[in-house]
């Protein structure tokens, strides 16, 4: 497989690993109704908010038409980047196309700020898995999650089924990892082991990771279930936690059945604090969420995207809402504000409070659409700083939101510091009533 294979799952059992190309529509072209017309730049309002804005390009860069990265990696140049990580003091993307992981130590401040380090390749100009030569001891394999936590970098090498962990994140590149979660060594990387079979300390396809309230997360893709880990492995070991399935060896979509509160069908990405644990269900086109903490496998407790636990309705091609969801790949969670990429309807909606309803909870803002009923790609027209075609990762840190726009090959952050004033505000005025 080339690294111009791409990263799309199929509707089958098994995962299928290619990119999906998605283009533009043409100037002229028909616009359905109630999709934007016109590819001006502007910020996007929902009603009763201020504006948000994106503030730093980073990545392929179009003034019109598709944005496409050149065919050679560079330390600019992004291919489908699917995962990302935005803290004080510096930005993580996973250019998953070009199987590597680039980081910026200091936060980009300008448009195509080139990156600092490249690890997973042995320069900014090399590609292909394995580090160009299938070797999973040097390279990665389609690396789509990445956290930092207590120092350290934790990679999602997702089609090597491992999590790979560096005891600091590396200011030279091509620094290999210290060791990896999901196999018993870097050498190895089947699926589950090789044992055909998941267990506890096996991976499948693992996409997203967070750490959240002392707990290590991973969303296990493959095996339809997410892990938990009391604390950060000092190694490889088994999960502590499984929920999604009735034991550490099964792996059926939605547990052998229909949808339902404590199954999943894709999970893809993971959030949460000590009150709440969020996950992005993409193939039931939803989001769950359990009340905190969470220690065992149960029924989930809230639900986004659906109207009931049981449904999982993708609503395609048709006019959306502030509730729907179609395929949301990423979600994080500061403070109160929780962001949703709502990946198929290329769009990034945002709630500004804790969901209220248990079921089909209303969002407050949408970015990348200019209303909440639009889905089309880059708005059906040309690329713009403010719109998205199949955004697939995210990170909400303080102020800003770094997207991985997959789609326009780019990580775009935004300055979103009027939604989480809104948010301050209403946490402001609940914590004033209480005290009534």
């Amino acid at each position: 497989m080339t690294t111009r294979d791409a990263l799309k799952r199929s509707d089958t059992d098994r995962p299928e690993v290619l990119i999906q190309v998605t283009l533009s529509r043409p100037r002229g072209a028909f616009v359905p109704p109630g999709e934007a017309r016109g590819n001006e730049s502007r910020s996007v309002r929902s009603e009763g908010s201020r504006s948000a804005r994106p503030v730093v390009w980073l990545g392929a860069y179009s003034s019109g038409g598709l944005a496409l990265p050149p065919a050679q990696p560079t330390r600019r140049q992004m291919y489908a980047p699917r995962g990302v990580w935005l803290d004080d003091q510096r930005l993580i993307v996973c250019d998953t196309g070009n199987h590597r992981v680039l980081i910026w130590h200091d936060l980009p401040h300008s448009d195509g700020q080139p990156a600092d380090v490249v690890l997973g390749q042995r320069d900014f100009e090399s590609e292909g898995p394995g580090c160009g030569s299938g070797d999973p001891r040097r390279g990665m394999y389609l690396p789509t999650g990445v956290i930092v936590v207590d120092g350290r970098l934790l990679v999602a090498d997702a089609w090597h089924h491992r999590i790979l962990v560096w005891r600091e994140v590396s200011k030279r590149s091509a620094t290999p990892a210290d060791y990896a979660i999901g196999q018993a060594s870097l050498d190895e990387a089947a699926p589950n082991r090789g044992r055909g079979q998941a267990n506890l300390d096996s991976l499948y396809w693992p996409y997203g990771l967070a750490y959240i309230d002392g707990m290590l997360w991973v969303t296990d893709t493959g095996n339809r279930r997410v892990l938990g880990w009391f604390g950060l492995p000092d190694g490889d070991r088994p999960a502590d936690v499984c929920l999604g399935q009735p034991d550490g060896h099964s792996s059926d979509e939605n547990r052998g059945g229909p949808p339902r509160a404590d199954s999943f069908r894709w999970p893809h990405d993971v959030t949460g604090d000590g009150t709440c644990l969020w996950v992005a269900d993409a193939g039931n086109h939803r989001v769950l969420g359990w009340r905190g903490p969470v220690h065992q496998d149960r029924p989930a407790d809230y639900l986004l995207g659906q109207p009931e636990m049981t449904e999982a309705v993708e609503w395609p091609y048709a006019e959306q809402s502030e509730r729907r969801l179609r395929f949301p790949y990423a979600i994080s969670k500061m403070g109160d504000v929780l962001a949703v990429a709502d990946t198929a309807n290329n769009r990034i909606l945002l709630w500004d409070s804790p969901p209220e309803e248990n079921r089909f909870a209303a969002a407050s803002h949408v970015l990348g659409q200019l209303d909440f009923q639009s889905f089309g790609e880059n708005r059906w027209t040309a690329v713009a700083r403010d719109t998205l075609c199949w955004p697939y990762g995210l990170c909400l840190h303080r102020d800003r939101l770094a997207i991985a726009d997959s789609g326009n090959n780019r990580v775009m952050i935004w300055d979103v510091s009027a939604v989480t004033a809104d948010s301050d505000d209403l946490t402001l005025k609940s914590m004033a009533d209480s005290m009534r």
